[in-house]
């Protein structure tokens, strides 16, 4: 028994050698996340601007962000509005491009972390869990519930008066429930990232790292 649980602790012990996919893995899903999140807000700072290809960038936030952060009957209502978009837009920006080199990654893996618990707390956690609405289930709501409801009638309405095959031909009808599903989950993956750093390998924390030791 114990030959048994010897041979298996080798075998993970081997698997160590790619421990680094780990936090590679995270870093790249994380990357066109907060690229999206942070190009969203900014004006005119996709790949189009980097390459100049749309000619002078501005790289700073939409005024409708701002507005949307200042703004207490549509929006979030918090102070110092443009201070905190062009917070939150550069740390989703050049978080993004941080995590894809690795560099600082244990260091932007913070202000990330805060984005994801201010948006938790001002946009999502009213809508309880869910990201995608659901009619049952432990984490369902009345809201989600009502959802359900209504995008049943829609669906009736569509499949009675509309190509209902041709509108469902790439996917199904969701109800977006805006939950703090996804934000939470985001925030796990940086907190790993956190602990766990870019990575032995494709990263510059790691090739900065080795330098320094030698």
């Amino acid at each position: 028994m114990i030959g048994i649980l010897n041979f298996f602790q080798n075998l993970l012990d081997k698997t160590r050698a790619l421990d680094f996919l780990a936090p590679l893995a995270l870093r790249l899903y994380l990357v066109p996340v907060f690229w999206m999140a942070g190009t969203k807000k900014l004006n005119n700072a996709g790949l189009d601007c980097l390459s100049g290809a749309s000619g002078p960038c501005d790289f700073s936030p939409k005024q409708d962000i701002i507005d949307w952060f200042g703004n207490a009957e549509w929006g979030l209502g918090l102070p110092f509005p443009e201070i905190l978009a062009y917070l939150a837009s550069y740390t989703e920006y050049f978080g993004a491009l941080l995590l894809l080199i690795g560099l600082a990654v244990r260091w932007i893996a913070i202000p990330l972390m805060v984005t994801m618990v201010v948006a938790m707390v001002t946009v999502h956690l009213q809508n309880g869990w869910l990201a995608i609405a659901e009619g049952t289930g432990v984490f369902a709501t009345a809201r989600t519930e009502g959802a359900i409801e209504r995008l049943d009638a829609a669906r009736g309405i569509l499949q009675e008066h509309g190509n209902y095959s041709w509108l469902t031909e790439n996917g199904s009808f969701v109800v977006l429930n805006n939950g703090i599903e996804f934000a939470a989950t985001y925030f796990i993956m940086l907190l790993a990232l956190f602990f766990m750093g870019a990575g032995r390998h494709f990263s510059v924390d790691a090739w900065i790292a080795g330098k320094w030791r030698r």
